[in-house]
């Protein structure tokens, strides 16, 4: 394990020039000193993209992949990237932050133009993409990347022995074209390599691709709580073994081992998933369907979680922050709030929206239920805004506050009511 772990032999796929490794931070990251097992040694952000090249994309395709009559996957890293997300580990501020940025997003790219950020893999590979990402973010250093193709992604979730995920709705596509079947049930159930790559490959309802966004970050989240544990690290040499050919990346072994150590350590709330800020393109001023970022609120994004954690004296500041502080922050009348009913009692809705406007939350909406019941309620600050998801906790007297970038698009916050809530005297004078 201490051979594999410790070898400083990167796992590059791919050539970088001098020029496009100085893209990313030189600094190391990590340190496996004196036979312990790596550790981060600072907060490290990573760029991963998700990449899907089919035969029809290259200009020479494998033989064996022409011959087969459709258009197929190719093992490369040279297309579109599908996926993309800026992962950072911050082992000063003990938490897991993931921003995951649509492909669709309109922005600048270097040789390119104003166009989608997709692109730039395809034109300037992870060097250009990471280039396009720290322009988009306002100059967020980037100090690693990681590609994966579509056959890593499906041999790493089986070698990981699979995810536990309920599919919020049936899920079905067939494009004879590409040999792409998509057949999942709604329900709990336990995703395959296979499986898991329907679920993340799917973006056939009213969101699209920025549905597929949410869905990822669902998945994502399963992942991080179920496959990736202590027990995990002990696995690593196969796991390796299994993903090498379709991973490309400037990491060396001991650096993944200790990025994959830290993740495996972390609690559920320090996991905290977030969308880049943005609108859809949908008044015709564009020829094509764009993510529009939306500046403003970036830049208030990156502040809150991508630099240095906060001061001491502003910890101490934040902890003396009484109740009535906190509610006099927030002016309730202007949250969002959708409402999930997973707790299978229909009553439940009624008396969590009079609890909420009680309390001057009126601008609520209920979601269509999925017929998913969860034993805890779970609050989903959906821009990060933990100030209100805080301030809706109190309110409620229950819920789990979870970053995520999931669910409403028009709301601030989403509540999925659990089975506690049923628990809470039911009329207004016993709260």
């Amino acid at each position: 394990m201490l051979a594999v772990s410790l070898t400083s032999t990167p796992l590059l796929q791919s050539h970088l020039s001098a020029r496009e490794a100085q893209v990313f931070e030189q600094e190391d990251i990590s340190s496996g000193a004196n036979f312990r097992f790596p550790q981060l040694t600072r907060p490290v952000n990573i760029l991963v993209l998700g990449v899907k090249v089919l035969s029809s994309d290259v200009s020479d395709p494998p033989p064996d992949v022409e011959e087969l009559g459709y258009h197929a996957l190719v093992n490369s890293f040279e297309g579109l990237s599908d996926t993309m997300l800026l992962i950072r580990f911050n082992p000063e501020g003990q938490r897991l932050v993931v921003l995951s940025i649509p492909r669709d997003t309109r922005t600048y790219v270097e040789g390119v133009g104003t166009t989608k950020l997709n692109e730039a893999n395809a034109y300037g590979g992870a060097a250009l993409s990471a280039t396009a990402v720290q322009d988009l973010l306002g100059d967020v250093p980037i100090d690693r990347y990681v590609r994966i193709n579509v056959q890593g992604v499906e041999k790493l979730i089986d070698a990981l022995g699979g995810v536990n995920l309920y599919v919020p709705h049936d899920m079905k596509y067939t494009d004879e074209s590409q040999h792409l079947y998509i057949n999942l049930k709604q329900g709990e159930q336990h995703l395959n390599g296979n499986k898991a790559l329907q679920f993340l490959r799917f973006r056939y309802d009213q969101y699209g691709d920025i549905g597929r966004v949410q869905r990822q970050q669902q998945f994502m989240r399963a992942l991080v709580e179920q496959a990736l544990t202590p027990t995990t690290l002990t696995r690593i040499p196969q796991i390796l073994s299994v993903i090498q050919d379709n991973v490309d990346t400037n990491l060396n072994v001991e650096e993944l081992v200790a990025l994959m150590g830290f993740a495996s350590q972390m609690e559920r709330s320090s996991v905290q998933m977030l969308m880049l800020p943005g609108d859809f393109s949908g008044n015709g001023e564009y020829e094509v369907s764009y993510w529009l970022p939306n500046e403003n609120r970036i830049s208030e994004m990156v502040a809150q979680y991508f630099y240095d954690p906060m001061s001491s004296e502003m910890e101490v500041a934040e902890a003396a922050h009484t109740d009535t502080a906190l509610n006099e922050a927030i002016e309730p009348d202007r949250v969002r709030i959708a409402i999930l009913n997973s707790t299978g009692d229909e009553w439940a809705i009624d008396s969590v929206m009079e609890k909420l406007n009680g309390q001057g939350f009126d601008r609520t909406s209920v979601e269509d239920e999925t017929g998913e019941i969860v034993s805890s309620t779970r609050i989903f600050a959906q821009r990060g805004n933990t100030d209100e998801a805080q301030a809706v906790q109190q309110a409620l007297g229950v819920g789990e506050i979870l970053v995520q970038g999931t669910e409403n698009l028009d709301a601030d916050i989403t509540i999925q009511l659990g089975q506690d809530w049923l628990q809470q005297p039911a009329s207004e004078g016993e709260f």
